[in-house]
């Protein structure tokens, strides 16, 4: 398939995958032409109309008119079966693209009764073309399909494939981290206000560091370690704050992903 001509339906247009469809079509990657979604929600459709994008209430009616190379599955995990079995028997000849967390290939395999599925662990910063997929292509996936997929994605977010054991991990460190750092802003900003400062002023004087810290850190492709090791002073408070939370927030980080990955592992019924 060439991006340059592949038409291509969402199934689900939420935070997840209304950012992919509109960060494929902004960045220039697709024409609005060439993207169709199907959401339940009028508003959604409604905004995807505004962009040029075709819009349906209906799966099955998005595909039958539509007619896609490639149908992107963007729902809820825990509505997988009762959205996906009505368009199965559509599905087969076209590249499936599954964005629903816990759903395991071999699952997918039977529901969309095709082997030519990809599966993907995007995070929510694909919203501001900056973030991080992981891809597992499917047994009847060919290269060219992993290909094609890694191109439409990668003006949104960096795509690195990986085994299918290591998917669940890879949703957890990127797709659930944004939350553990916006965890990590709010405590850093309580911290402040309890210590004196200003509450407005502190948050956006924290909110600024991290937008800075992040910048340097990408930019520079610097170790974190030795980015730290530059902020620090030998004697100074930095290396006395961080020895005071290093091991805490180390073992409640380790903790939290294994939480994580336990659960996902539940609702994929493993």
């Amino acid at each position: 398939m060439d991006a340059a001509t592949a038409k291509i339906a969402f199934v689900g247009a939420g935070a997840m995958g209304g950012s992919i469809a509109r960060g494929i079509v902004s960045s220039g990657t697709v024409q609005p032409g060439q993207v169709a979604i199907a959401d339940l929600s009028e508003a959604v459709r409604s905004s995807f109309a505004d962009m040029g994008i075709a819009a349906y209430g209906s799966a099955a009616e998005m595909i039958a008119d539509f007619d896609p190379d490639a149908v992107v599955l963007a729902v809820k995990p825990q509505v997988a079966v009762p959205v996906v079995e009505p368009i199965a028997e559509m599905l087969p000849g076209r590249l499936v693209v599954s964005i629903m967390a816990g759903v395991p290939l071999s699952k997918l395999y039977g529901l969309c009764a095709t082997q030519r599925v990809v599966r993907l662990m995007p995070n929510l910063p694909v919203a501001a073309g900056l973030g991080a997929i992981a891809l597992t292509p499917g047994a009847g996936a060919s290269q060219d399909d992993a290909a094609f997929v890694t191109g439409l994605l990668s003006s949104v977010a960096v795509v690195k494939a990986m085994r299918e054991d290591q998917l669940d991990v890879a949703g957890i460190v990127s797709g659930s981290a944004p939350a553990f750092f916006a965890f990590f802003v709010d405590c850093l900003t309580r911290a402040g206000i309890d210590a004196g400062l200003p509450a407005a002023d502190c948050r956006e004087m924290v909110e600024a560091t991290m937008r800075g810290t992040a910048q340097q850190l990408l930019e520079s492709g610097e170790h974190p370690r030795l980015y730290m090791e530059r902020v620090s002073s030998p004697g100074g408070t930095t290396i006395a704050a961080l020895r005071e939370m290093e091991g805490d927030v180390f073992y409640a980080v380790q903790d939290a992903v294994a939480e994580a990955l336990d659960r996902t592992r539940k609702l994929a019924g493993k």
